[in-house]
């Protein structure tokens, strides 16, 4: 007779394993020179995201049928050391099961588009390996219950998003978008990994049930204090900032619409984008232990929301304004958060994600049916200006309005004031390390002729 842990552990071997076995199918196709066929990945594709789905809704059916508010499935240690302790743990709670269910349903949704709209594309098998790839830290993220498990979904997320932004690697502006998508990933990647090692001080390991509290989310109370709340906080939230385009990383989500519309719509503007929040509400104890903490969080999402509901009005092209849209309720949200409120961000996430992913799959239908309403009816659709604008004087509109075009003027703040100083260290140090290497090697030179042996040049020792 089996017993109800073992099912459950079942089916969260189904739930992670599906994603991983799919990612290892047309990834090892590939790198053997044998890709499957067109057909034969859609079939695949439809087949795990069906298969995760229907085995985390009966996750939810037994947790909802027995009572179960939070069902913790271990895999055993990876490394186990003095004062130190990594596990690969999920888990399954009112939080990682809708986000795991939404990513299962839009994934396999998108999957079923782009079999059609991918079609005959040249880099369809590449497009499904990274969408594979994002699939599994999708539900790695969503169900993790360690800060290690979940930062490995976080990092194969940002790597296939940022790969999917420079699909097209024939264009430059793809593959320039795509490197300033990963860099700012990177920023955020090394806040949450700070936040990991300050946890692993603290508390010895990554558990989330260890400085969370072990009851069911989102009524844990954090064992940190509130000065170590609020530090540790203040990472996570800086991570939540670059993965969720917040104040001041809001520059690299437009860019993002350089890739195919399949991952425009899951990605960028439904599932990647939301990933901040979630992060947020995973970490929510430490929110209510820390006032200023949360404070901060506010002000982050309400900035967010204003400017980019600012700059989505300005915006030329459908693919962008609807990435910005998705970012100003992105801000609301984040602001739902830092006030104090769980179950009604996650619900918004929830709607959100889903209308987002209809307009952006709609998205080339609509412009077609623009253009054909435009024929009908012998010219162009002029939209109404918006009333508030015309309230301001002409000198003041074109302020407002160059201010939400260039979105803040945040991406040329953050050459001048981040990159460019920071390029600039960088610089200082490979010359210095160069003039270092350079007497090193003129000493050595002294050496070899006093004994004899000529020493070889730096490119042969390399």
């Amino acid at each position: 007779m089996i017993d109800l842990h073992t099912v459950y552990w079942i089916l969260g071997l189904v739930v992670v394993g599906g994603p991983l076995w799919l990612f290892v199918l047309l990834g090892l196709s590939s790198l053997i020179g044998r890709p499957l066929g067109e057909a034969a990945v859609s079939r695949w594709v439809q087949a795990i995201s069906w298969t995760g789905l229907l085995s985390t809704l009966a996750i939810l059916v037994l947790m909802l049928a027995l009572g179960t508010r939070r069902v913790p499935l271990e895999f055993g240690n990876w490394v186990r050391i003095p004062h130190y302790h990594l596990a690969l743990k999920i888990e399954f709670d009112r939080l990682s099961v809708p986000f795991a269910i939404l990513s299962f349903l839009l994934c396999g949704t998108i999957g079923a588009f782009a079999a059609k709209y991918m079609h005959r594309e040249p880099g369809f098998n590449r497009f499904h390996v990274l969408y594979a790839l994002f699939l599994l830290g999708m539900i790695l993220t969503s169900v993790a219950g360690t800060i290690e498990t979940l930062f490995t979904g976080w990092e194969l997320v940002g790597l296939s998003s940022a790969l999917l932004v420079a699909f097209f690697q024939d264009r430059p502006a793809p593959v320039r978008n795509g490197l300033r998508v990963w860099t700012v990933y990177r920023v955020s990647d090394a806040a949450l990994l700070l936040a990991a090692v300050a946890l692993h001080h603290l508390r010895g390991e990554g558990d989330f049930d260890l400085f969370l509290g072990s009851a069911p989310w989102p009524a844990g109370p954090t064992v940190l204090s509130s000065q170590q709340a609020f530090l540790v906080g203040l990472l996570i939230v800086a991570a939540a900032a670059g993965k969720s385009a917040l104040i001041p990383f809001c520059g690299w989500l437009p860019r993002a619409m350089e890739g195919p519309t399949p991952s425009s719509a899951v990605f960028y503007g439904a599932l990647s984008v939301h990933l901040g929040a979630f992060l947020l509400l995973r970490v929510s104890p430490l929110l209510d232990r820390s006032p200023v903490l949360s404070a901060v969080v506010v002000a982050a999402g309400l900035a967010t929301a204003l400017l980019s509901a600012a700059s989505a009005r300005v915006q030329t092209d459908i693919k962008s304004a609807l990435s910005l849209a998705s970012l100003t309720q992105v801000g609301i949200i984040v602001a739902e958060i830092g006030l104090g409120l769980r179950y009604v961000p996650l619900i918004h996430i929830l709607g959100h994600a889903c209308l987002r992913t209809l307009q952006f799959v709609r998205a080339p239908s609509v412009l077609l049916d623009y253009g054909e309403l435009e024929n009908a009816i012998g010219g162009r659709l002029n939209a109404e200006a918006n009333l508030a604008s015309r309230r301001l004087s002409h000198p003041w509109r074109r302020r407002l309005y160059r201010f939400a075009f260039d979105r803040g003027h945040l991406d040329a703040l953050l050459d001048d004031w981040c990159v460019r100083p920071l390029r600039a260290a960088m610089r200082w140090c490979d010359a210095l390390e160069r003039r270092w290497v350079a007497f090193l090697s003129r000493g050595e030179a002294h050496t070899a002729t006093a004994t004899g042996h000529p020493t070889p040049p730096l490119e042969e020792l390399a």
